[in-house]
């Protein structure tokens, strides 16, 4: 059995779930997620724990099993506790700024880079080089960061552009010259 479809899923207090089939709505101070799970999946609610459990040992069940217990235990963290990914600018005259809904960017190019935010998603910039994504949704938050990473990726000579604030770069010598 998948060790991980086994456990179950604590509902902290301040949290309340619905299961309608296999629609699932999570209601917490962080907000609202809803999503569906694959037909084969049995979710129930005991006590103050959710439950996922399969029909049988098939490969595609047990897979989804491990699967679907993780998307609600993500549901249940998101709208409790929320989730944010750090982000940080490097280079010389790079820079986040916050203009309202809007994150503007000085990363090197000719004009500024806009981001706008998102539904579900709230952009932080504490200081000029660093830009905070918080929501309760784990998908709608990594993608967010994703995207504004790929404005300009960093490079491995100087380390200049965004990267994840847990990234590591790995650095390259560059051109070695005639000795």
């Amino acid at each position: 059995m998948s060790r991980i479809g086994r456990k179950p899923i604590p509902v902290p207090a301040g949290v309340t779930v619905e299961i309608k089939g296999n629609d699932v709505t999570v209601k917490g101070k962080n907000g609202i997620l809803t999503q569906s799970f694959h037909k084969k999946m049995q979710i129930s609610q005991e006590g103050t724990e959710l439950i996922v459990t399969r029909p049988d040992d098939e490969k595609e069940n047990r897979s989804l099993h491990g699967l679907t217990r993780t998307l609600l235990s993500n549901m249940v963290v998101g709208v409790n506790e929320g989730f944010k990914k750090e982000l940080e600018v490097n280079g010389v005259g790079y820079r986040a700024i916050k203009d309202g809904k809007k994150l503007v960017l000085n990363i090197g190019y000719s004009h500024q880079v806009i981001v706008d935010e998102i539904d579900g998603i709230t952009i932080e910039v504490p200081t000029p080089n660093k830009v905070v994504v918080l929501g309760a949704d784990k998908q709608l938050v990594g993608e967010f960061a994703a995207n504004i990473r790929k404005k300009r990726p960093p490079e491995p000579y100087k380390g200049k552009g965004i990267k994840y604030a847990d990234e590591r770069i790995r650095r390259k010598e560059g051109k070695s010259g005639k000795a």
